[in-house]
């Protein structure tokens, strides 16, 4: 089966795994950037053309949408989904978990624990809100990030302030969190594949950091999620669509929060703490939707 990686760069570890795992299990696995496709709609026809060439017979495709041009990425993964080809991921589960306040709102709407959380525009309301929420300090979050990207601990109501209306004149929305003190610079990483968890890590922050993201210098280790944890990552990946995400728990004292859900995980350090071939996982879960879907479209598998 022919595999399009919807990827930026081909040089990333979880490319670079995908692909070689693919060839590994006998199918013909492609890296397209998705910045470099064009979308064409003809007709009643939807063309998608890379570098100049239609992309043709195409049987299943993961997408790996990262945090640079979001909606494009989508877009892409839409257009092959309205060709009758086989997404890992919805489209429109992305993007409902590449905005941070969506996900957390479809996951409270699902009565799934989630920290608590606040959204305002309005200066005169900032302090209340924050109030609200234990007052300082307090996490500040942008609605799309990554990597610990556009996350900042704001340790005073001057700070909070500060930062918003910075941010605000950049045309930025910023969410403000209750900060969970008791699991500063830790949190779980759970990996889950067609309904099952297949990996999980503990991570850790580098010294001095509250950010426990392996991106921002924290560290991996294999881990053991109890009964309640995995039930709550299980019924997030459910809440948002997703077959194959990473579920970001934090451990409060009140028990497990849904802190992120990744559609487009990485997973080197997963890999490298566990031992288990998160890729193939992947790969061979993609396929089996591909089989599926192909009940329907005969042709694409």
């Amino acid at each position: 089966m022919k595999i399009a990686i919807l990827s930026r760069k081909r040089t990333l570890y979880s490319t670079r795994r995908l692909k070689a795992a693919g060839r590994a299990l006998g199918h013909e696995p492609g890296v397209l950037d998705p910045m470099r496709c064009v979308l064409l709609l003809e007709g009643d026809t939807a063309r998608i053309e890379h570098d100049g060439r239609e992309v043709r017979d195409v049987g299943a495709v993961i997408p790996r949408i990262g945090s640079y041009a979001v909606e494009y990425g989508i877009s892409v993964a839409r257009h092959f989904q309205l060709k009758g080809v086989a997404c890992l991921n919805p489209p429109e589960a992305i993007a409902v978990a590449k905005n941070k306040l969506a996900s957390l709102q479809r996951l409270m709407e699902r009565h799934i624990p989630v920290p608590e959380t606040a959204l305002v525009r309005w200066p005169g309301n900032i302090r209340r809100v924050v109030q609200r929420l234990g007052g300082p300090p307090v996490i500040l979050k942008t609605l799309r990030g990554s990597q610990g990207v556009g996350v900042i601990l704001a340790e005073s109501y001057e700070a909070v302030e500060s930062i918003l209306d910075t941010l605000w004149t950049m045309g930025q929305d910023l969410m403000i969190q209750r900060f969970v003190a008791e699991s500063r610079g830790r949190d779980l990483r759970a990996f889950v594949a067609g309904g099952e968890i297949v990996a999980a890590m503990r991570r850790t922050a580098r010294p001095g950091d509250f950010r426990s993201n392996i991106h921002r210098g924290g560290t991996g280790e294999e881990a053991t999620l109890s009964a309640e944890q995995a039930r709550i990552a299980l019924e997030a990946s459910l809440a948002l669509d997703l077959r194959v995400c990473g579920v970001d728990l934090l451990e409060s004292d009140h028990g497990p929060l849904v802190l992120e859900v990744n559609a487009s995980p990485g997973f080197q350090a997963l890999e490298e703490a566990t031992g288990i071939d998160i890729a193939s996982i992947i790969v061979q879960k993609t396929v089996r939707v591909a089989q599926a879907h192909g009940a329907m479209h005969p042709e694409l598998v």
